[in-house]
């Protein structure tokens, strides 16, 4: 039913380039397990889709963790995270850089600043460093359970599986009730663009990341703002009254940039986590039932399996930044170019045999469970300790109250191939009282 995770095990022995990569195909058909099936059991090797950069798929887990590891050689910063189209590719060469690329993000920087800029927000983002946040992620996971009623039918992305980080980041960030909806539509130009339905309207998509840029500018500097003249105990404020390790205060380009990305990478994958995980659930109710009866001791390994199934970040890319003989352990060596540009798929990587036991199949009993759905290494995901606990909230709170969950209609998937997911998913439910 959730048409993410159902692969043709004899799928034929070569597939369309632009199936890795083009949002389109991701749209239509949904995440290339087929493809990268074929290409875990190959070389390391080049692709060229048509209208896009070419690159290196890089579909293994070992494969992945050592690239990586390894930001001397391989970097996030020198060519952007995402591979380019042609149109993009030719503006980059004339010299335009979008705006949002000039909110400077920890995402896209390489050492020695990665680490120096990581710094300033890590220590909120440990298990003991969000004050309230069992009470934070629990009172969301009850709200949008409880808006839908005792029972009926309702789209549950639009429900529930945006809202709850929505609410959850809002509150950490100091976004106030009634800006959600606006910053809601903001997220979702920005980090699927490419699909119809949720494209800005502008002349062109330059213009369009200029505006999202100068909107995303004015709501986030006026929480800055106001957290500078009236500090409080949350994030808003740290991020807003940071200094560098030599004192001096955090640029307001970097601030900005801390709030685009804690917002806009948190809100939309856990989105597409708790998605997922419904789709799989209707897909395998018997672990729905696994779910419901295994208590509080099932979360933890529950949330683990919904974020290797669903890895949200698909993939993310690194540049070469010399030519680097690269020695493959299973088929040799190849020597990848000064400038070349690698993807990294998550989503491929934990369906890896060589890592997983049975790696199609869901099984929120799963351990041990390596996946790479939060990423490796220097860029391991900075929210992880918060996603795991707004999944765990809503998961805990369906183990309690959810008595019938049924689809009712055919979902349909993002029109992205970066971060990928549910775009809507129709679901028939019964739930008890809280």
């Amino acid at each position: 039913m959730s048409g993410i995770d159902s692969p043709t095990l004899d799928a034929a022995a070569s597939f369309d380039p632009l199936d890795l990569i083009a949002p389109a195909h991701y749209g239509a058909k949904g995440a290339p397990h087929d493809p990268w099936r074929e290409l875990r059991g190959q070389p390391l090797h080049k692709v060229d889709p048509d209208g896009f950069q070419a690159f290196w798929p890089v579909t293994r887990h070992a494969d992945i963790t050592n690239i990586s590891a390894r930001p001397e050689d391989f970097s996030n910063e020198a060519d952007a995270i995402v591979v380019w189209t042609d149109e993009q590719m030719a503006k980059a060469a004339a010299g335009e850089v979008s705006a949002l690329r000039q909110m400077r993000t920890v995402i896209m920087m390489d050492p020695p600043d990665h680490r120096v800029f990581r710094k300033v927000a890590s220590g909120f983002f440990t298990p003991r460093g969000i004050e309230r946040l069992d009470e934070i992620v629990t009172e969301s996971a009850r709200g949008v359970i409880d808006s839908l009623g005792a029972e009926g039918e309702a789209d549950f992305v639009a429900r529930v599986a945006q809202r709850h980080p929505l609410r959850v980041l809002g509150t950490i960030l100091g976004i106030t009730a009634d800006q959600e909806e606006r910053l809601l539509e903001l997220t979702t130009q920005l980090l699927a663009g490419d699909d119809p339905d949720y494209q800005r309207e502008a002349g062109s998509r330059s213009e369009a990341s200029a505006d999202l840029g100068a909107e995303f500018f004015e709501m986030f500097n006026a929480i800055i703002e106001d957290r500078r003249a009236n500090p409080r105990d949350d994030l808003a404020s740290m991020l807003a009254n940071a200094t560098m390790p030599d004192g001096e205060p955090l640029g307001l380009v970097e601030t900005l940039g801390y709030y685009l990305i804690v917002f806009n990478a948190g809100h939309d994958t856990t989105r597409h986590s708790l998605a997922g995980a419904i789709g799989s659930f209707l897909d395998n109710p018997d672990q729905l039932e696994v779910l419901k009866a295994g208590g509080d001791a099932v979360i933890p390994t529950a949330v683990e399996e919904v974020v290797r199934w669903t890895a949200p970040v698909n993939y993310m890319k690194r540049t070469a930044l010399r030519d680097i003989t690269y020695a493959d352990d299973e088929f040799g060596e190849v020597v990848i170019p000064e400038g070349d540009a690698l993807s990294l798929f998550y989503n491929s990587a934990n369906r890896d045999d060589r890592v997983f036991d049975r790696p199609y199949e869901f099984d929120i009993t799963r351990t041990p469970n390596r996946h790479l759905g939060f990423g490796w290494a220097e860029h391991y995901c900075l929210g992880a300790h918060l996603a795991r606990a707004s999944i765990a909230a809503l998961l805990s709170e369906m183990q309690q109250r959810v008595e019938v969950l049924e689809p009712a209609g055919d979902p349909t998937f993002t029109t992205s191939s970066f971060i990928f997911g549910h775009k809507t998913l129709p679901v028939r439910y019964r739930i008890a009282p809280s």
